[in-house]
């Protein structure tokens, strides 16, 4: 059915556009595309994505092209290209890490199921969950050196979006050539870290290559990334007590006050990742394109622990304490990605898409031990637990059309469309006799398992409508229709299927610009989203390192209602924004993270109401003082709390009314200083502050620099790059640089030295 359902929305798609070239002013000529913004037109950002304004997207738009990039970011990964967007964080451990969130204006670094990333249209964020582990967007499927640029839109106010639009969503578009292109580049990382008994250097090295070429009305865009790293502790093992008989510990306390005395750290990881990507295109005529991209991404990873504990005769020793166990562990991931899209350009009346895209886990297996063995020693049980994900994974197809009524500079432009999403969790622990020899099913008996099924179908429309010249009213709706499905829960002897849940939304939108002077403009947007519980939140229970996820099947929908008002001016080298904002969400589901007995357990639950509201002020100025020198600020304020929340309960008679909203901080600024005295060479500075958040209901986490604390930060990155000729470019730079100490739950990386080779064929 959904196979015949495709092939028809594939013949409409062609049919629409062929319709619109044979009215369209010569349909042998290729008609530039038309552009349309936000606003009236005046002074704009240059659009980076056409995807930003193809179908006429109001949302606040911060965008970073490849230049930029590559002048002002030490960029290994992806995600470090957006690291100094405004409002935005990223939680990337170190380098290699498969978990690296974002936190947006209003949402936290938790919440990886309220923004969504795309590549080219094709969605990587991994619905499947909303947490910092297996929720992270699929990251590895694209390379740096693909990147050609990056907009980042702020809010849930286009329609074409899913209610998972609540904080924002990030268009990722890559190069493709037109002529034949090949890349080398080499980059080269090492960091310092000293903390506790740890002190240590650890090193990553990146390879990529890229290889293009257009012939005739086909390209190709070749992709080959591998990175080796070695991390530094992503966690510290910790104990409430000092066992008898071993010495070593480092009292301490953990961030809402009880002990939590440091016995060595964990998270040790060596990783080995390889990406592969492929993404081809065919003009079939003058306004059809068909593309398609595969990529394939493979990761091994060991994680070790390192004690500071031991015996009286001097020998190191777990002290029977089982965090050593569960952060000791090899993890075995192998994933697919293949998307499909057909594309019109016709410059006419009509313009459609279609795009589909599939998603696999081949193979994710993570084998341990069970804990470690009671007494002297550093020995593992020989049994262990084998966690598997292979069966998981999604799919999505949109089908979209735009209808100008009155010609491409007309007053309406009407955008729609349909979508579909299905998610699968398969997420099996295996009991094993042998952690390090038995085979992936161990003895073929589980000690948990999580599995389940979401689908969404959708409806939306959008209309554009220029009511004047300097006045523009886009006003939109979508239609959601959601359920979940084939739930299973097991835990230790005790399992249990779970009922089907069904739920629908309509989730209206507006936005109202206004261009009042050539350099002014203003807009008022507002939009309501509803993001459903993904399939993980519902019915995965599993453990990451040191700390066990517990589903809650009975969670409802969340429900966002989301206001800004804008105010922009803009002229040829200056720009200056703001932004002020309010949220309200009501049943948000929150993760609740606690330390009870020394193990770290996360739970989730809805929260009856939540608010959140602020400001974000973003300036920027090109030549100050001298040519070529440009400076940058965006400084972010959020006044959040927790409206109402009956719900909760509390051991020690706390309460969560009135408290902060979890992982929400307060302040964020981020600096950047450019100077580019000529076209070859480039020097930045960029710096990044963020205040404090705290990760429980009641903001009982009041203890900093400790393990599972959430500090305040001040980060200062430099780089430099120098361009030799068109062939060779070189680039040098230190992030962290004054070598700064704090914990994102984890603690991240120190002084962190960056160096890479390009050349270009």
């Amino acid at each position: 059915m959904r196979t015949k359902s495709l092939s028809l929305a594939l013949l409409s798609v062609v049919a629409i556009a062929d319709a619109s070239a044979q009215t369209s002013p010569s349909a042998d000529t290729m008609l530039p595309p038309v552009i349309v913004t936000a606003l009236a037109p005046g002074p704009q950002v240059p659009p980076i994505s056409p995807v930003v304004d193809r179908y006429a997207l109001p949302n606040t738009r911060e965008s970073v092209d490849q230049k930029k990039i590559e002048d002002t970011t030490n960029i290994v990964d992806v995600e470090d290209a957006i690291k100094y967007l405004p409002s935005i964080f990223v939680r990337k451990r170190n380098y290699g890490d498969t978990q690296p969130t974002f936190q947006t204006r209003m949402w936290g670094i938790n919440s990886s199921a309220r923004n969504l990333v795309y590549v080219d249209d094709t969605s990587i964020s991994a619905l499947i969950a909303n947490n910092n582990t297996n929720g992270a967007p699929r990251w590895g499927v694209v390379s740096p050196e693909q990147i050609k640029g990056i907009d980042m839109l702020y809010g849930p106010f286009a329609a074409e979006y899913p209610g998972n639009s609540i904080g924002g969503v990030l268009l990722i578009t890559t190069r493709q050539p037109e002529k034949l292109e090949a890349t080398v580049k080499q980059t080269e990382a090492f960091q310092t870290f000293n903390m506790y008994k740890t002190n240590e250097t650890y090193s990553t090295s990146n390879t990529a290559a890229t290889l293009g070429d257009k012939v005739g009305k086909l390209s190709f865009f070749l992709s080959v990334n591998r990175e080796e790293s070695f991390s530094q502790p992503l966690s510290f093992i910790t104990n409430p007590t000092m066992v008898a008989g071993a010495s070593g510990f480092i009292p301490q306390y953990n961030k809402t006050g009880g002990q939590a005395n440091v016995a060595g750290a964990g998270g040790l990881l060596h990783t080995i990742m390889n990406n592969y990507t492929l993404k081809t295109a065919v003009d079939l005529n003058d306004w059809l394109r068909a593309s398609y991209t595969v990529s394939y991404w493979q990761n091994d990873a060991i994680s070790t622990v390192q004690t500071y504990l031991t015996t009286p005769s001097g020998a190191p020793t777990f002290a029977g304490i089982s965090g050593f166990g569960t952060n000791t562990y090899n993890l075995t991931q192998q994933h697919l990605m293949n998307a499909l899209s057909l594309k019109t350009d016709t410059g006419g009346n009509w313009d459609g898409e279609v795009v589909v895209t599939r998603y696999d886990y081949l193979t994710d297996l993570q084998r341990g031990p069970a804990g470690v063995l009671a007494g002297a020693g550093t020995n593992f049980t020989t049994n262990g637990n084998f966690a598997h994900l292979d069966g998981s994974g999604w799919g999505t197809e949109d089908v979209k059309g735009i209808w100008r009524p009155t010609g491409p500079k007309g007053e309406h432009e009407v955008s729609f469309g349909g979508h579909h999403d299905k998610y699968t969790l398969s997420n099996p622990t295996f009991n094993a006799p042998n952690w390090q020899t038995s085979p992936d099913t161990g003895n073929g008996t589980t000690s948990s398992y999580g599995a389940g099924k979401t689908e969404t179908w959708a409806l939306w429309v959008q209309d554009a409508w220029k009511i004047t010249p300097d006045l523009k009213l886009t006003a939109g709706l979508r239609g959601e229709s959601w359920q979940a499905y084939s739930g299973y829960i097991q835990s230790g002897t005790a399992s249990s299927g779970q009922p089907n849940m069904t739920s629908s939304s309509l989730s209206p939108k507006a936005t109202l610009g206004w261009q009042f002077l050539p350099e002014w403009n203003a807009k008022v947007s507002f939009g309501e989203a509803n993001r459903y519980p993904t399939v993980s939140e519902l019915y995965q229970n599993t453990t990451t390192g040191s700390v066990f996820a517990v589903p809650n099947p009975t969670l409802s929908p969340e429900t966002a209602l989301s206001f800004e008002f804008a105010l922009e001016r803009q002229d040829k080298n200056s720009r200056v924004r703001l932004s002020l904002f309010e949220e309200d969400t009501q049943n948000a589901i929150i993760s609740q993270t606690s330390l009870v007995n020394g193990t770290f357990a996360t739970t989730f639950q809805n929260v009856a109401q939540i608010r959140n509201r602020g400001f974000e002020l973003v300036g920027e100025i090109k030549d100050v003082l001298i040519p070529g020198l440009s400076l940058s600020n965006s400084i972010t304020y959020v006044d959040s709390q927790i409206v109402s929340n009956p719900n909760f309960a509390s051991t020690t008679g706390t309460v969560s009314t009135g408290m902060r909203v979890p992982y929400v901080p307060d302040w964020r600024d981020t600096a950047q200083v450019t100077y580019r005295p000529n076209d070859d060479l480039s020097l930045s500075a960029s710096a990044r502050w963020q205040g404090k958040m705290y990760s429980t209901l009641d903001n009982s986490d009041i203890i900093n620099s400790v393990y599972g604390a959430f500090d305040p930060f001040f980060v200062v990155d430099l780089k430099a790059r120098y361009q030799f000729m068109n062939a060779l470019s070189a680039e040098v730079g230190v992030d962290n640089l004054t070598n700064f100490q704090y914990f994102e739950f984890h603690p991240f990386p120190g002084r962190t030295f960056v160096a890479s080779l390009k050349a270009r064929f």
